[in-house]
């Protein structure tokens, strides 16, 4: 369908960092790819002839970022004339393409999830997404509702199922102020990386903490007045602390 305004519209949930959400390509060579790559969205925009469009060729937006905590999000990318609005959860690029970028040669194919062809467009990752779509919109048109009735315009490639599952959350609660969990054998790594999400009444109150000796690294993290505050030891230096959150 080649359309001088084109809007599309979609929520996702990723359960990886990389991954191909929306791709579509013109008979030349011109390409729009949404990707996600290492948690944020990246909008491709190629337009094929670098000779007739040699001024921006290729424009790459990139936003949002942490896409992939398996929570749901928004996407809006919005095509009139030579205007482009990316909005990922709320969050508006606003993009004035110079030239002809509405006569765009894109009314060849519209995939979600994946590129019917690997390797023909030069995206980064390549790799196709994995997680779940809802409310996916081409100029008012529900993609999934077609899909669901099997209608002959979609065709589907690989596993996919009309359902999302949600992760299995296990939570742990402390029920007093001398509980506590605690992980071994940590020491010496040059390197650490930790990932948690919390709920609490309490405006102060140790979150995380590595064993401080007076003679290595170390750190706390705690609740202070409600802000999350990390503390950072290092033997010989002063205390430096870091405040995030409210």
């Amino acid at each position: 369908v080649s359309e001088l305004k084109d809007v599309i519209s979609l929520e996702f949930k990723a359960m990886q960092s990389d991954g191909i959400l929306l791709h579509r390509e013109g008979q030349n060579g011109d390409h729009i790819t949404l990707e996600l790559i290492k948690g944020k969205l990246s909008l491709f925009i190629n337009l094929g002839d670098t000779k007739v469009h040699p001024s921006n060729a290729q424009v790459n937006i990139t936003l949002g970022s942490l896409l992939d905590d398996q929570h749901w999000h928004s996407v809006l990318i919005e095509h009139f004339n030579n205007q482009v609005n990316f909005t990922v959860d709320k969050h508006t690029h606003h993009f004035h393409a110079k030239g002809e970028f509405n006569y765009l040669d894109l009314d060849y194919e519209l995939s979600f999830g994946g590129i019917p062809m690997p390797g023909k467009s030069g995206t980064l990752s390549r790799r196709n997404f994995h997680g779940c779509f809802e409310n996916i919109y081409y100029n008012g048109v529900n993609i999934i509702d077609l899909a669901r009735r099997h209608k002959s315009q979609i065709y589907f490639v690989g596993n996919v199922s009309f359902s999302c599952l949600e992760p299995q959350m296990v939570p742990v609660t402390f029920l007093s102020s001398s509980s506590y969990l605690a992980l071994a054998g940590t020491s010496g790594k040059e390197e650490i990386f930790l990932s948690f999400q919390f709920r609490t009444w309490n405006k102060e109150g140790l979150l995380l903490s590595s064993k401080v000796h007076q003679a290595s690294d170390g750190f706390l993290l705690h609740l202070s007045d409600g802000k999350i505050k990390i503390s950072l030891h290092k033997p010989g230096k002063v205390l430096s602390e870091i405040t995030a959150g409210n």
